[in-house]
């Protein structure tokens, strides 16, 4: 059976399957998911260091190539991996990223030459916004902005089946428009990003605070809201307001007809959902008002995503310059 590598690496663990590759229609939108015909884990071996990483990804995608041989009759066809940081993805480059301490990594390249086939390299982000895009949430949407709300905010902006990139591979970093002018300093050197008031990270620490329980977390939070806490709303609705403000601008900029949701934060489903498109709705002016919805693909986006990309470079003349 003809098949594809897929492998989302975090920054402590990796994701990997194997992932049918079969036509895919005339426009490049497959019909619906592809099937994942084989799934594993592996931690990423990052206490050893950024090297120790990068050959922990080249033996389990190499690991991934003979089983799939094995199991059904052929080596995979391509690959693609999805990776976190700041991504060349033109050049296959990992230009940086802080949880694995890698600077300039040529990983398309390395993972080429190990496994004989041709490799695609995406950003972690923009790779789940193409799975929930073209087989997700965002199905049918010819625009439409994918926002996971994590540890940070990051974003996808996807346009007729593809995720842009821009001009040196920053588009999309929602989390970094300033929302709270002056506010908390962001490691990024800007003071009020939305990721420090939206992200779950900081809905965690916000409510903590609150509560007074060091161990308390976002997801309690919401179950606090559900129960009526003064505090526990207070806490919520700052940080819907804050991401709506964040919204309105990117929906200023982008117009996207789909506005898709996801991340930790999401999973507290109408919770999150009912207030913010409330708080959306009464900011916007002259601006088209779009769905906003929550991602429909979980955990395994970042999986779908790299191997559509894989499979893109099957149903395309040429692959990727190296």
């Amino acid at each position: 059976m003809r098949h594809v590598i897929a492998l989302d690496v975090g920054g402590t663990g990796m994701k990997a399957a194997l992932v049918a590759a079969g036509p895919v229609p005339s426009g490049g939108t497959p019909a619906g998911p592809p099937a994942l015909l084989h799934r594993a884990r592996r931690a990423t071996g990052r206490e050893r260091g950024p090297e120790a990483v990068v050959e922990e990804i080249l033996g389990f995608a190499a690991e991934l190539h003979a089983y799939g041989a094995e199991r059904f009759g052929e080596p995979a066809a391509a690959a693609g991996v999805a990776v976190p940081g700041i991504v060349d993805e033109e050049r296959g480059v990992a230009v940086y990223a802080a949880n694995l301490d890698w600077r300039d990594v040529p990983l398309r390249d390395l993972l080429a030459e190990r496994l004989g086939i041709p490799v695609a390299l995406g950003h972690d982000v923009r790779t789940g916004g193409l799975a929930e895009g073209r087989v997700g949430a965002g199905r049918g949407a010819d625009r439409f902005l994918f926002v996971p709300l994590g540890t940070g905010i990051a974003g996808a902006i996807g346009i007729d089946g593809r995720v842009e990139a821009g001009a040196h591979g920053f588009a999309g970093e929602i989390g970094h428009v300033v929302v709270r002018p002056g506010g908390t300093p962001c490691p990024c050197g800007q003071r009020g990003c939305l990721e420090r008031f939206a992200s779950a990270a900081a809905v965690s620490q916000a409510w903590a605070e609150a509560c007074g329980d060091p161990d308390a977390d976002a997801a309690d939070c919401a179950k606090a809201v559900e129960s009526g806490d003064p505090r526990a709303r207070e806490v919520w609705q700052e940080a819907v307001d804050a991401l709506a403000d964040g919204l309105v601008t990117a929906l200023t900029l982008l117009d996207p007809r789909t506005l898709i949701i996801g991340g930790g934060l999401a999973e507290a489903g109408e919770t999150l959902f009912t207030p913010l498109r409330d708080a959306v709705r009464r900011r916007v002016t002259f601006q088209k008002l779009p769905s906003i919805v929550p991602a429909a693909l979980g955990d395994t986006a970042g999986c779908l995503g790299a191997g559509l990309l894989a499979r893109d470079l099957l149903n395309t003349p040429t692959t990727p310059r190296r």
